[in-house]
Parts: C-alpha cells; sequence; structure tokens
C-alpha cells in the first residue's frame, strides 16, 4: 500500500521548547486516530502536516510531494491536503455556500459550474444543504463546526486532517460524521479527546506524549495493553489509575490488584489509553 504522507525525523522548536521531538512516521490510506493530553504537540503535528507551521529538522512529504521542498512543491502538496483546525474564524456576514465557494476559489476551483456542485456536494456531506444561505452567524455551534469540515472535503483530499472535528456535535451528528469518514477517500487523521470515536472508527491509533510517539498500532493492539487490567467490584483496586462508580453502585478500577470480590471487565480505548499514559511517564527533559 502507498504512503499518502511520510515524515523523516520531523521536530519543531518554539524557541527553546520542543513541541515536537524528532518523529518518523508514514500514513497510508485509512483512517488514523491521534490521542493524547493537552499541550502533547498533537495540533503542533497536525499544522506541521498541513503546511501551516514550518518544521524546525526533517523532511515531510505529501503525495510524493515535498513539503520542505521549494515553494512549488509546497503549493503541490497542498493541492492534496484538507484541514479543519480546531479554531475556524468565520467572514460571520457571508453564507454557508458563499463560505465554501470562496474557499474553493482559494483550492484553484475555476470553473464556476463545477466549483459550485462541488460546494453543494460538501454541503450535501455535512447535513447542510438546507442552510445553504444562511449567514454564519445565524448557525448554530455544531453547525459552523460542520462546515469547518465540510472546507475541508473540497476536492476529496488525499490528506483530510481533522483537529478534534466532533467538538459541539450532537450523538447522531458524530454517528453521521463517522459514516461520512468512514468512507473518505486517501487518509484521514483525526486528533481528538473522545476515545469511543477512535473506537468505532480508526484502523490506527497514535499516542503522543511529551512530544513524542509513546504507541503507534491498531486499536486492538492498544486494548490488549489493557487485558486483565480493568476491574468492576465493590471497591476499588488498590493503586488504580482511575477510579470512579458507575451507574450500578459498582466501582470501576483502571489498573492497581483488585479488590475482593472484584471481576474483569473488557477495557475501553478509554481505559487502555490511561495505562499506556500511567505506564510510561514522561520522559526526563521532555516538555508537556
Amino acid at each position: 500500500m502507498s504512503a499518502t504522507a511520510t515524515l523523516d525525523h520531523v521536530s519543531v522548536h518554539f524557541g527553546r521548547t520542543i513541541a515536537l521531538q524528532p518523529t518518523t512516521l508514514t500514513l497510508e490510506p485509512g483512517v488514523v486516530g491521534l490521542l493524547g493530553p493537552n499541550g502533547a504537540g498533537k495540533t503542533t503535528l497536525l499544522r506541521t502536516l498541513a503546511t501551516t507551521l514550518a518544521p524546525t529538522t526533517g523532511r515531510i512529504t505529501v503525495a510524493g510531494h515535498d513539503v520542505t521542498g521549494t515553494h512549488t512543491q509546497r503549493v503541490q502538496a497542498r493541492r492534496h491536503i484538507g484541514f479543519t483546525p480546531q479554531e475556524v474564524v468565520f467572514p460571520r456576514a457571508m453564507t454557508a455556500f458563499a463560505f465554501l465557494d470562496y474557499i474553493a476559489v482559494l483550492k484553484e476551483w475555476k470553473d464556476s459550474p463545477a466549483r459550485h456542485r462541488e460546494v453543494h456536494r460538501v454541503l450535501e456531506l455535512v447535513d447542510l444543504a438546507e442552510r445553504a444561505n444562511s449567514r454564519v452567524s445565524k448557525l448554530s455551534g455544531g453547525q459552523r463546526r460542520r462546515l469547518a469540515i465540510a472546507q475541508a472535503l473540497i476536492g476529496e483530499p488525499t490528506l483530510l486532517i481533522l483537529d478534534e472535528p466532533t467538538t459541539g456535535l450532537d450523538p447522531e451528528q458524530r454517528a453521521t460524521l463517522r459514516n461520512l469518514l468512514s468512507h473518505a477517500p486517501g487518509t484521514v487523521l483525526i486528533s481528538t479527546h473522545q476515545t469511543e470515536d477512535i473506537a468505532a472508527l480508526c484502523d490506527r491509533v497514535i499516542v503522543l506524549s511529551a512530544g513524542q510517539v509513546r504507541f503507534d498500532g491498531t486499536v486492538a493492539a492498544l486494548l490488549a495493553h489493557a487485558a486483565g487490567r480493568v476491574h468492576v467490584g465493590p471497591s476499588a483496586s488498590v493503586g488504580a489509575v482511575q477510579t470512579w462508580r458507575t451507574g450500578t453502585g459498582q466501582i470501576r478500577s483502571v489498573g492497581g490488584e483488585p479488590a475482593a470480590g472484584a471481576t474483569t471487565t473488557e477495557p475501553t480505548v478509554e481505559d487502555a489509553y490511561l495505562l499506556l499514559r500511567a505506564d510510561q511517564p514522561y520522559p526526563s527533559g521532555a516538555t508537556a
């Protein structure tokens, strides 16, 4: 399977702060989830791949084009990228259609009929077709989030990069988005704190901590890290990473030594992530 994008010893420094340690990754077609605590370097990694932030060291290629090469190569790479950052600033006086039409022009869609068909297509994909003529200022937070995703979908990019795409979406809208992304061509890279989205959608998961890749594998491999280490019982496990009372009144414990009367239960992606974080503390000298 050919690579959509590669990072070869890519690092990002902000002064003396190392936001991303030297990182080597190959991204292939499929849905890839990116997990990590706040400050782990997730957004830095996404912005670097999206060409909005230049790496300090290393080389990046997208669809065979060297992002870190000449300006011409970088422009060619951008034609294959769709990017939704965590925060999107909209021209609120524009309608949803006009905003997407403007973005399509920036993406070099010069043929007006073809461009307008594409705008209508992505509006339909994110269930905003009926709000095409609504001003952005009149859209709800969830609708604006879907509009932000729509602009990234223009042109069916080879590499689709989404930073917290399900923020502000209700459960039905999140399920619809999962269906959309599961059928997207090329590579979809999603940074999220919603571990259930990882479990439901992703072929592969990457965990970042302190600017370093601490795990890179399948969801099943991540879950295996927590196998036999999550318990439910009348009291908390000794030395558990996290515990909480469930709706049944039982105590769920992640890690630790199970208390008397506790039983082992199937781990979730969240459980496995918490245990991975606990088992792999920050490396010496790294920044969070």
